[in-house]
């Protein structure tokens, strides 16, 4: 027979903060190990508090951006300081969250977006492709994944296949970024390096996993990443953005807008100066948004001829 000898009210309460402490404690260092591993440390900080691990950035990939693709939102990649909130005690919910912006962050400090660039989804729309809203479809994607979007923010929205590249512990077992709701994220095939069956990934792209209770994967089909959250996040509502830039006058920019058809032979060049180009032409004629840092921290000079504008030469100084 065994037997259990009952501790105390007060005893109880103190084991049970220390269990939760620990626990905190180690997926704070779990998201952090995640981020040394991968060889991002310069690039990216990990913070902890009661709560989250806050992984930040300036959201700007120290990889190929933009070029290669063909239905641009003649939006470019400004750098954008982002802190993306990973919450410490993870627990599954029964109903899937969707948002119009990022799930989640990638180890190199990158955001993570759903596949689609229509907004967010509801019930139905996730149980069913929306292929006129696919942004890997409709080529919107660069060759990394990404793109910048309507605050001129860099994001993925398919597996972000150059950063796995640079990846100093890039393999099936190495967590590639994390969801909002706490849970990790992995690359096409399970941590132990076996094939994903058919089924076995949820509705939000995720499946069951012994070391953190759930994990999300991507995918070489649809929905090719995190495309909802299983998790319970009480401050859904408040998940951070990235603006649109603002003008002198505090005016936020205006949004590009897709040329009909889309571009041709699109490149994003980045200069040692810290100034950018992105080229592309549309029905034969030469089209460019260009920028550089201003004297005012956090401010550009922009210069651009688009398609957008009707190809009218615009220029002027815009700050995150």
């Amino acid at each position: 027979m065994i037997h259990f000898t009952a501790l105390p009210i007060t005893a109880m309460a103190i084991c049970l903060a220390a269990s939760a402490t620990s626990a905190h404690e180690d997926h704070c260092t779990a998201v952090a190990d995640s981020v040394a591993d991968a060889g991002f440390n310069d690039s990216v900080t990990v913070t902890c508090t009661e709560t989250h691990a806050v992984i930040s950035s300036d959201t700007y990939p120290d990889h190929d951006m933009m070029t290669g693709i063909v239905g641009t939102n003649e939006q470019v990649p400004v750098p954008a300081e982002y802190g993306a909130p990973i919450l410490l005690s993870p627990t599954l919910g029964t109903v899937p969250l969707t948002r119009d912006a990022a799930l989640g962050v990638a180890v190199n400090g990158v955001p993570i977006y759903d596949y689609t660039g229509g907004g967010e989804m509801n019930q139905t729309d996730l149980a069913h492709h929306q292929a006129q809203h696919d942004t890997l479809q409709t080529q919107q994607l660069d060759v990394c994944g990404g793109h910048a979007g309507r605050g001129d923010d860099y994001h993925y929205h398919a597996s972000p296949t150059c950063m796995i590249e640079q990846m100093e512990n890039a393999g099936d077992d190495a967590i590639i970024g994390w969801a909002f709701d706490g849970f990790p994220i992995y690359g096409d095939n399970n941590p132990d390096g076996t094939a994903i069956a058919d089924g076995d990934l949820g509705l939000c792209n995720g499946q069951p996993d012994e070391a953190f209770g759930y994990r999300y994967h991507t995918s070489p089909d649809a929905p090719y990443i995190v495309q909802c959250l299983m998790g319970v996040v009480t401050d859904f509502d408040q998940l951070p953005r990235v603006p649109p830039l603002t003008d002198a006058d505090g005016r936020g920019a205006a949004p590009g807008r897709p040329p009909r058809g889309g571009v041709q032979n699109l490149v994003f060049t980045q200069n040692p100066d810290g100034s950018t180009s992105m080229d592309y032409s549309f029905e034969g004629e030469a089209y460019f948004i260009r920028y550089s840092p201003s004297d005012r921290p956090g401010c550009y000079e922009f210069i651009s001829q688009s398609v957008t504008n009707a190809g009218e030469m615009r220029s002027g100084e815009y700050c995150r």
